[in-house]
């Protein structure tokens, strides 16, 4: 395949409009529970209350998580306000800086076209598309361990000299700090497991004596010990909690409640890489078949790529966006194997994003299905042309890259396959916003924001609405209810209500107040005789306020 026979115009095109797809959307979207809302007000706490120590949900102690994306997030709001493109800033930046990075290194390691077809073939992958423009950590830590390793990378060369070998160890040691302040242990765990298994499948050990431990490992105290002492003097209760619970319980027991078999991921990979599933099946084929003396970054590859699958895999707690660390790595192996195909071959490679369109028109008509109460019919409607339009790129797209690699046309395949990854996945996630009235609190935050007056008590009854804070600017008092903020709880019990009747007593009390509740919890409330009238609803939520004194029962 020829490198990357394009015209600087046409690269400059298509990368300027992939920079306004990748943006485009990031304001359009509400919020989404619960993890968008949850990491968009976190960092406005923080810079509501000036405590850039201790993070807090809701005013309440939040131990979680490290605190690099909080305050990135933060420092976001403070010098552009608080919006939706603010709160996922940071994902799709370090998402982009992620492409950028693994075009950069594939370019370096395997040849000037192995760059930017590792860059397309990432950025244009629906799981990394999708998890950077999502407010969660994933695509934070995914991108300093994709730092870590391009800096490992470019260290191993067998013609990196001395300055460059010094200089590459040192970056990766502080990306790998990047990573433990944005997730914690498992910004070391996944690339130490990488090492390992390389070893062991290479029978390479030569590498562990060219890592730099002098120079590194005082680096990543540098950068990371000041926040774990500082937030521990500040909060005792930290380090048992954060260490052992949120590391060693989450990944060993089922407590989080997030346990799913082992072969969760499966599907999940298959699905989250495409268009390039055929692409990634062969490099990984390729990758295990090369052999040659020396550090092998193919190799090294390979076992990041089946060391992160294996290691989340076997976790007791998984969600979707855990095995994004792995894409950065397969992109470069893609990038790599991709040069290397016939047009003839190449045409093969298109078949996933064709057969994804074909099926994706197909079932697109029966999503109204999903519809419930909760999220009724009408919203399923809205969101179906969006679907539609999603499926029928991957089509147009597959096809096209399917008849210009039968041209021998192979840059230009590679080009649509990438432009139909990116356009399909971004199609699918802005019109996610028809279903925002049943997954995100922003336009009951609209019905309610006449009533929110400064002091007045806002009481949040047998749930937690995660978007809502966010949306009126203001934490809320949460009464029987607990969940991921126990622990807080336990620390500052003030904070929070334990039941109904302690709420019912509170609320009789109150000249004016607010609360958020279910409906059912509001028909049995009602059925009880609390005073109080609606405000605001919608399929899951219901606002209600206070009744004057002068007709309350």
């Amino acid at each position: 395949m020829p490198s990357l026979p394009l015209s600087r115009t046409v690269l400059f095109v298509f990368f300027t409009a992939a920079l306004a797809v990748w943006f485009g959307n990031l304001e359009f979207r509400k919020l989404v529970r619960p993890d968008e809302g949850r990491y968009a007000e976190i960092p406005r706490e923080m810079t509501a209350g000036g405590d850039w120590v201790t993070p807090r949900l809701n005013g309440i102690k939040y131990f979680e998580k490290p605190p690099l994306q909080y305050w990135a997030t933060a420092v976001a709001y403070t010098a552009f306000g608080q919006h939706h493109w603010t709160a996922r800033l940071w994902p799709a930046l370090t998402g982009l800086l992620g492409v950028l990075l693994v075009g950069w290194i594939g370019g370096l390691l395997f040849g000037p076209g192995a760059g930017p077809y590792a860059a397309l073939a990432l950025g244009s992958s629906v799981l990394y598309t999708l998890i950077a423009h999502i407010n969660t950590l994933d695509m934070g830590v995914t991108f300093f361990l994709t730092a870590a390793l391009a800096g490992f990378l470019y260290a191993q060369r067998p013609e990196a000299t001395p300055a460059q070998q010094r200089y590459g160890m040192a970056w990766a040691w502080a990306a790998l700090g990047g990573s433990v302040l944005s997730k914690g242990l498992m910004g070391l765990a996944v690339p130490g497991g990488a090492l390992l298994t390389y070893s062991l499948l290479a029978r390479d050990f030569g590498v562990w004596r060219r890592l730099r431990l002098g120079l590194g490992l005082p680096l990543l105290l540098l950068l990371t010990v000041p926040w774990f002492v500082t937030v521990s003097l500040a909060n005792p209760e930290f380090p048992r909690f954060f260490f052992i619970h949120e590391h060693f319980e989450r990944f060993l027991t089922r407590a989080h409640g997030r346990y799913q078999p082992g072969w969760y991921f499966v599907p999940i990979l298959l699905l989250g890489i495409l268009p390039w599933l055929v692409t990634l099946l062969s490099a990984l084929r390729q990758a295990w078949q090369d052999k040659k003396s020396g550090f092998h970054p193919q190799r090294f590859l390979l076992a990041w790529v089946g060391f992160t699958f294996a290691f989340f895999s076997a976790s007791g707690s998984k969600l979707p966006s855990y095995i994004l660390p792995l894409f950065p790595a397969a992109a470069l192996l893609m990038g790599w194997h991709l040069t290397q195909l016939s047009g003839r071959q190449l045409s093969w490679h298109a078949l996933p994003a064709i057969a994804a369109g074909a099926v994706g028109l197909a079932l697109v008509p029966q999503v109204t299905r999903l519809a419930s109460i909760e999220v009724p019919e009408p919203l399923y409607q809205a969101y179906r042309p969006w679907l539609t339009a999603a499926a029928l790129t991957a089509l147009a797209t597959g096809g096209a890259a399917f008849v210009l690699a039968r041209q021998r046309r192979c840059a230009a395949a590679v080009l649509a396959l990438a432009a139909g990854g990116l356009g399909a996945a971004q199609l699918g996630l802005t019109g996610h916003d028809a279903l925002s009235p049943a997954s995100s609190a922003y336009h009951l935050a609209q019905q309610i924001r006449p009533h929110l007056k400064p002091g007045i008590p806002f009481y949040s009854v047998a749930t937690y609405e995660q978007t809502l804070p966010f949306y009126i600017e203001r934490t809320v008092t949460l009464v029987a209810y607990r969940d991921e903020l126990s622990f807080g709880l336990d620390q500052e019990p003030g904070l929070g209500l334990p039941d109904l009747a302690a709420f019912r007593r509170a609320w009789r009390e109150q000249p004016e107040a607010l609360a958020l509740m279910s409906p059912q919890t509001y028909a049995q409330l009602a059925a009880e005789g609390l005073p109080m009238a609606v405000v605001a609803r919608d399929t899951r939520r219901v606002v209600v306020k206070t009744l004057p004194p002068a007709i309350r029962s």
